[in-house]
C-alpha cells in the first residue's frame, strides 16, 4: 500500500514547536514501514510544490493528515496547501472533473465529480480541548458534536474528490492534562483497528 503522511503543524516559536505532531508522524512512518508499505511524507512548513503534492495524492492508497487544532481547525497553512494542491488536480482533471453536476443530466449530485474512488483519507488531531467537551450537549462550544464532526471541514475536500474517509484519531487535553505517551500509543491501536475493519491494508 502507498501511504502519504502529511504534517500540517505550523510552528509558533516559543509557544508551539510541534514536537507532539512530529512524534506522531514518526510513529506512523515506522508503523507503515514495518508493515511493508511504501511511505512518503510532506511537512507543510518545509515548503512544497503543488504539482508534486497532487502527484503524491494520485499515487497514494491512503492519505493521513497529522494536525494540531488551532482555533477550532487545522492551521491556515493547511488550507493553503489544500487550495494549491487540489487546484492542480482540478486544472489537470486528474483528481476531479468538477463538482459532478451537468446541464444535460440534472440527476448528478453536487460533489460527484471526484476521480479518487478507492482511496482513503484519515486525520489525526491534537487538541487543547478535553475529551469530555465532545458529544456533550452541555458543551458551550461544540454543542453535542463529536470531535470528528467538529473537524468535518478537514474531510470535505477529500469526500469531494472521491476519497473514502476513515474514522479520525484524537489526542485531547495536550496542555492542561497531557498524557501524550498514552495518546501516541493509542494512535497505533487506532491504525490497526481501522485498517483491519475497513480493508485499507
Amino acid at each position: 500500500m502507498n501511504v502519504l503522511l502529511i504534517n500540517a503543524h505550523h510552528r509558533y516559536p516559543g509557544w508551539s514547536e510541534g514536537s507532539l505532531n512530529a512524534s506522531a508522524m514518526t510513529m506512523m512512518q515506522d508503523f507503515f514501514t514495518a508493515r511493508g508499505d511504501v511511505v512518503t511524507t510532506t511537512i507543510i512548513d518545509h515548503g512544497y510544490d503543488p504539482a508534486d503534492q497532487a502527484r503524491k495524492h494520485l499515487e497514494a492508497d491512503l492519505v493521513v493528515l497529522q494536525t494540531p487544532v488551532n482555533w477550532f481547525g487545522a492551521p491556515w497553512t493547511w488550507k493553503k496547501y489544500i487550495d494549491d494542491t487540489f487546484n492542480v488536480g482540478l486544472q489537470e482533471q486528474t483528481m476531479l472533473t468538477g463538482d459532478g453536476r451537468t446541464r444535460s443530466d440534472a440527476t448528478k449530485p453536487y460533489g460527484s465529480g471526484g476521480l479518487m474512488q478507492g482511496k482513503k483519507f484519515m486525520f489525526s488531531a491534537t487538541w487543547n480541548a478535553p475529551a469530555a467537551a465532545f458529544s456533550n450537549d452541555d458543551s458551550p462550544v461544540f454543542r453535542g458534536l463529536s470531535a470528528d464532526e467538529a473537524l468535518s471541514e478537514l474531510a470535505a475536500s477529500y469526500y469531494f474528490t472521491g476519497f473514502d474517509v476513515l474514522p479520525a484519531y484524537h489526542i485531547y487535553d495536550v496542555f492542561k492534562n497531557p498524557r501524550n505517551d498514552e495518546g501516541l500509543a493509542g494512535l497505533i491501536e487506532h491504525l490497526n483497528k481501522v485498517l483491519d475493519t475497513t480493508g485499507a491494508s
